[in-house]
Parts: C-alpha cells; structure tokens; sequence
C-alpha cells in the first residue's frame, strides 16, 4: 500500500511549485501518460521496465475497500494492535485513540492510486482530477520499475523491525519523490529555481500541505512523522547518495536503519555505522514487541521533552534497541534495551529518559541504587533505569511498569547483540 495519503501532499506540493511543465494530460486508459512517462523514468533510473506496466482503473470505493480489507488482514490487524498497545505505554497517543481504525481513516483520506506489488498493478481512482492523476502515475511508476528489480511486496510486508523497514521505505518512496521532483523541474539544477530554498523548502511546503485533510492534520506527532519519514528524508537521503555515488543505483545497497539515512557517516562513511540486533529472552504475558530505531526514540523525546535539539542529542549514538511489551499486575507494562556507541551516549540517553519520567509521572527524584541503577516510584506507575556493558557496549534497561508490579522483567545476562545482516533484495 503505497502513496496513499502522503503521496497527496507530495503531489501537492510539486504542483505548487510550479512543476507540472506541459507534460501530456491523461486521457481514457492513460496510456499517453504512461507512454511519455516511462523512457523518461527509465532513464532516471538507469533500469528498463522488464516488462510493460500496466495500468487500470477503479472507482473510489473499489479502491478504498481494497486498502481497507489491506488494513484489515489478520497479521495487519496484530502489528496496528500491538503498536496501539506500546504507543499508548509510551505517551506517543492518546488513551482513547483507536488506532486500526484511525489508520483506515487517514488512509483513505486522500485516495488518487497506487501501485500494487501483489497484481504488478497501477491503480488509478476513477474520476480524479487530471492534473494530479498525472502526478500520481509517475510517482507509481518509479515503483513499478523498481519493482522489476528489487522485490516490493516483501519489504512491504516485512514485520518485527520497524526501524529496518522505515530504512528501506526511504529509499523506495525516496527514489520515487526525487526522480518525480527533478523530472517535473526539469532537472535537478531546476529545484533550486523554482524553489529558492531548494530542498529545505520542499520539506516545509510539504508539511504546509497538512492542513488541507482534516484527518492527517489530526494524527498524533508520532504518526505523522512516521509516514512522512519516507519522503522527506528519503528523498534527501536519495539527493544524497546520487550525489556521493551518481554511476550506482541506491536498490542496490539499502540502508540497515534510520541512522544510517539520517547521518552521512553512517552509511556513506569509510566503517559505515551496522546496526545492531538486541535480542531479548522471553518475557510472561507478552504482547507485542519490536524496536523504535534512532527515529523511533528521537520521536519519543521530541513527544515528551518538546525540543528537537534535546532529542536528537538523546537519540544521537543509538546502535540497537528492542522493547516488550506486556501485561504486568495491575495493568500493561513495557521493558525496553538500547544500546549505544559509547558509553557518553548511554549517559545522555539515560539521563533525558530521566527527565521523561519526571515530566510524565510526577516524580521528584529517583532512588539510587550502589550500582547507578534508579528507580522511580510515582502514584501509579514504577520505572527503573539500569545500565550494563554487553560485548563492551553500554546498554540501558528501561523498565515501566502499574505501581506494585515487579520490575524484575528481563534476566539480563540473556541479552545478546548481534551485527544485522546486509540487506536483502
């Protein structure tokens, strides 16, 4: 599912900037359209469709329904669950938020098409305005072509790694996003021209764009950032790579985590930053778990501390994380384990994880155990925050839990770190 709502902001952000620059306008089929728009991809992309796109055409409501029964697949159903469940321990939404069924809502907010990577389909809504229906077919159509190479469907339906899959998402709705940009412009030297703030204001003028649906506009931070992540900062992170590596194509080396599109040094660096996996032993009563990735937790701060320059820094060293979330008595509970590239990172992490449970607990000061570890004992809720070296790595434990409950969740010495895997295609 792809290019949903988002992609509208995309779509209008590119028109008002005065992109569209006399291409054909669809008609019946779109075959004209699909016709002008595919050597022109191909060249962006320096790959030949395998074989033809093809295009069809649905009514609005055929086309929502497939996004929703989409939404509604028993294993969608578990993930959306499962993030309700930990986003609400996490402060990230609202208590009263229905998450599985805020999600039909907001992706079906703004529906113009998508390209399928199940059918091998681009789907375009009957009776869209022209002017974006246009913009949309060669949005899908990069994922078309990108299709033929590298397999969309698996990474669509990859669960268990959040951060991963954000990664990978940037460069697939990246390269999309960019290749778009610079084939309406003109040329990339052409973003600048339209654009006198280039990028940056492209960045802006997208997030200007939310106000136009009621429903997007809504969504909690978390949830916003989230499906802009894909855009924003793949397209960057694209700009980016063709501009270190112009003769190579980004499908052939994805990104292993958010840090490694949000920092240079990370992936483009001589000892590029991998990843890793924090693997945690059972916990009773589980009931979702999965990782937040650098993005992931600089969200969580920015949520709770409401400075972005004090999250990044929180955030800033983060090389793995996982977190279980569970039933506890008295309620839910969740255990989380970061890792870090030094131990100054730990510190900083810690410390403004600290602060977070101050600021949402009412809590004066913790309790110091000999070992550093602090607890902090609030009128419903417990945390305890502890810290150990892992394979000479610095670890944090994080553990939140109904007032009352035991905070003995994790046996620690069962913790394991593991390099990820490179990325498969």
């Amino acid at each position: 599912m792809r290019t949903e709502s988002v992609a509208f902001l995309m779509a209008s952000c590119l028109l008002a900037a005065g992109g569209c620059r006399g291409r054909p306008r669809a008609s019946g089929p779109y075959g004209d359209k699909v016709a002008a728009d595919v050597p022109m991809i191909e060249k962006a992309l320096g790959r030949p469709f395998k074989t033809p796109p093809r295009l069809e055409t649905r009514t609005h409501d055929q086309v929502r329904d497939f996004l929703v029964k989409g939404l509604q697949e028993p294993r969608a159903q578990r993930e959306l669950a499962g993030e309700q469940f930990t986003y609400k321990l996490l402060g990230l939404i609202p208590d009263t938020l229905d998450l599985p069924k805020f999600m039909v809502s907001l992706l079906t907010e703004q529906i113009i098409g998508y390209y399928d990577p199940a059918t091998k389909i681009l789907y375009v809504v009957q009776g869209a305005p022209d002017v974006y229906v246009g913009v949309t077919i060669m949005h899908e159509l990069v994922h078309a072509l990108q299709d033929q190479y590298v397999n969309l469907d698996s990474i669509e339906h990859a669960y268990g790694d959040d951060d991963r899959e954000a990664a990978a998402q940037a460069v697939i709705e990246g390269q999309a996003v960019y290749e778009q940009a610079v084939l309406m412009a003109g040329g990339p030297d052409n973003i600048a021209v339209q654009l006198p703030g280039g990028w940056d204001q492209m960045r802006q003028a997208i997030r200007d764009q939310e106000t136009t649906q009621p429903i997007f506009a809504s969504a909690p931070m978390v949830i916003q950032e989230s499906l802009l992540f894909p855009y924003i900062n793949g397209a960057e992170f694209i700009r980016r790579y063709l501009e270190k590596h112009p003769s190579t194509s980004p499908l052939d080396r994805f990104p292993l985590s958010t840090t490694q599109v949000m920092h240079d040094s990370a992936y483009f660096g001589k000892a590029p930053d991998v990843p890793l996996i924090v693997g945690l032993p059972p916990v009773a009563d589980a009931v979702y778990d999965n990782d937040l990735g650098e993005f992931g937790t600089r969200l969580f701060f920015y949520q709770h501390l409401g400075n972005l320059n004090a999250a990044a820094s929180a955030a800033s060293g983060w090389m793995g994380d996982r977190y279980i979330a569970f039933h506890a008595a008295g309620g839910p509970g969740i255990v989380w384990v970061t890792t870090w590239d030094s131990p100054v990172s730990a510190a900083g992490y810690a410390s403004a994880l600290g602060e977070v449970v101050k600021r949402r607990y009412s809590v004066d000061k913790p309790a110091v155990a000999d070992d550093g570890t602090r607890r902090y004992t609030g009128a419903t809720r417990t945390v305890v925050i502890s810290s150990r070296e892992i394979d000479d790595h610095t670890t944090v434990e994080y553990v939140d839990v109904p007032a009352g409950a035991s905070t003995n969740v994790l046996d620690l010495s069962r913790i394991t770190l593991r390099a990820a895997p490179p990325a498969s295609r």
